[in-house]
């Protein structure tokens, strides 16, 4: 009895971000990680790959993680992790849309600044966010794949180093060397993108304490 109570202890203090899912019915604990995070999930690849395909991948991420569900061990990540993970590996099926879209971003946005140069008041405040926009699409572009996924897991899905060395299946520390190398070349070629994904890694972060509290 009382190991069955000692286990049962273990098994709670996970809390909500480390479930269970070997149980006989799967459906409740998928019910509760769907309503956690298929939205933000959705709102994440919508901006890599639009909101068509990413509502696909979504509702794809969460049936294989149903069927995988036993290759998921909550001591080792969050379940955020996990289906972040899952996402990620569907998403490279998606690489090429996702290049060309943001290629074709930087030029529409290029090209639409030259024909809006001559305006000016409200119409040069929206040329100046197309260029930041062509800038922005135009750097990941130029980024690799492995390099992408790292940034927009730490900067758009807000998941923290540890919980993108989990999505991604690497150390820790190769996460924030890469994080820093990567950091390091936008400041150099890309300041805007890093302007931005500062900005949305504090938003995320206080979203993340506000759910917490």
């Amino acid at each position: 009895m009382q190991v069955m109570k000692d286990d049962h202890e273990q098994a709670g203090s996970r809390g909500p971000d480390r479930p269970d899912l070997g149980g006989p019915d799967p459906a409740p604990v998928f019910g509760m990680l769907f309503d956690a995070h298929a939205a933000p999930l959705q709102r994440y690849l919508a901006r890599r790959v639009g909101t068509e395909t990413a509502h696909d991948l979504v509702a794809e991420t969460f049936l294989v993680a149903l069927r995988r569900r036993e290759t998921y061990r909550p001591d080792a990540g969050t379940a955020r992790a996990w289906l972040y993970g899952i996402a990620t590996n569907l998403l490279r099926h998606h690489v090429r849309t996702e290049t060309r879209a943001l290629n074709a971003t930087a030029r529409l946005a290029a090209a639409d600044q030259v024909v809006s140069a001559g305006h000016d008041g409200r119409v040069a405040e929206r040329v100046d966010a197309q260029s930041r926009a062509a800038q922005l699409a135009g750097a990941l572009a130029e980024l690799s794949v492995a390099d992408r996924d790292t940034l927009l897991l730490v900067s758009w899905a807000g998941l923290d180093p540890g919980e993108v060395a989990e999505a991604l299946g690497i150390p820790a520390g190769t996460v924030r060397s890469r994080l820093h190398r990567i950091r390091r070349w936008l400041r150099a070629n890309a300041p805007e993108i890093t302007a931005e994904s500062t900005k949305d890694e504090s938003r995320h972060q206080e979203e993340g304490e506000s759910a917490r509290r």
